[in-house]
């Protein structure tokens, strides 16, 4: 399939990196030369003018929408209104709102939007996935999880720190992704309590996200994300009433990518142990692109969608308002 990225910074640049197998043939960004950088690598692709021309352009079958969050929905509208398939960044838009109309556009279009929820597809989050169906942990209880940085000198005056920009600060950059991979264990979230704080940078959004969700059968999910971790940190852990299973490390500076299984004997005590180690580079995106491929191929929605990603906003919404926000 031939794709179109908009946003050409970091993520554009990931995602032109991992289309799996898909032709990447044109690109825009508001600032051309980021459009020209990503072009350089990729001599078939055409920089177009603007992003409303690589929408248009009649041979694109997919748009990669990878731009700040104030332009997430504007972008993705208008490519579901000119018949294409949509990937869509988290956290999709910078509120609700934004979103319902983007919702409203795909139910009446006859193409796919996929949620860039690409934590779902590390290998780690694939076998726990997998240990999670057997039944072999019993009734879930509860997560715990944490997921940080320390950004860099000047991070509050980049893009993420100006609110009309981003829609908010740690909960919608990290924090998406924890909510979204706790949901895929426990559900939706019926109890919602939560505080969103800036405690180091000078800057009006949190950089500190705390939030306990519980469920209809008080399954809680407690999770952190920080902009003040200053030692790169991801670790998740699910834990049920037979067993126990530790995630830590996402690869690169945030360490070895690693799952620990613990499993409760009868005799209880110290459990059976068993860990799997994943030192390879990062796939996640490509792995979530090839899905999305076959999902267009079959026609069938995308496990990760517009729904997971307002479900995931409805909370960040709800803790905002509780800190005032």
């Amino acid at each position: 399939m031939n794709v179109a990225i908009i946003g050409c910074g970091l993520i554009g640049h990931k995602r032109a990196n991992a289309l799996a197998g898909s032709q990447l043939v044109a690109c825009a960004d508001n600032k051309r030369e980021r459009a020209e950088e990503l072009a350089r690598k990729w001599p078939e692709v055409e920089v177009m003018p603007d992003w409303h021309a690589a929408v248009e352009r009649p041979d694109v079958d997919i748009i990669v929408v990878a731009t700040s969050h104030d332009a997430l929905s504007e972008v993705s509208l208008a490519a579901l209104q000119a018949g294409k398939h949509v990937l869509l960044e988290k956290p999709a838009a910078r509120n609700v709102s934004e979103l319902d109309l983007v919702i409203d556009a795909a139910e009446k279009s006859k193409t796919l939007v996929r949620v860039g929820f690409n934590h779902r597809y590390h290998p780690a989050f694939i076998k726990a996935m997998e240990i999670v169906a057997s039944g072999e942990m019993g009734q879930l209880m509860f997560i715990r999880g944490r997921y940080g940085h320390g950004g860099r000198i000047g991070y509050d005056r980049e893009w993420r720190a100006e609110k009309k920009l981003s829609g908010g600060g740690e909960l919608m950059d990290q924090g998406v992704h924890l909510i979204d991979l706790a949901r895929i264990f426990l559900g939706d979230f019926h109890d919602v309590q939560g505080a969103a704080h800036t405690y180091f940078w000078d800057m009006p959004v949190e950089d500190n996200g705390f939030m306990l969700l519980k469920t209809a059968m008080k399954q809680i999910a407690f999770l952190h994300v920080s902009w003040t971790e200053w030692k790169n940190t991801f670790s998740f852990e699910i834990y049920g009433k037979e067993a126990k299973i530790d995630i830590s490390g996402l690869g690169g500076s945030y360490g070895v990518e690693r799952l620990a299984y613990y499993k409760m004997l009868p005799q209880m005590g110290p459990p059976e142990t068993v860990i799997w180690e994943y030192p390879n580079a990062d796939n996640s995106l490509e792995v979530e692109f090839a899905e999305f491929v076959e999902d267009i191929r079959l026609g069938r929605q995308p496990s990760a969608g517009l729904n997971d990603a307002r479900a995931t906003l409805e909370i960040i919404e709800k803790i905002y308002k509780e800190s005032g926000l």
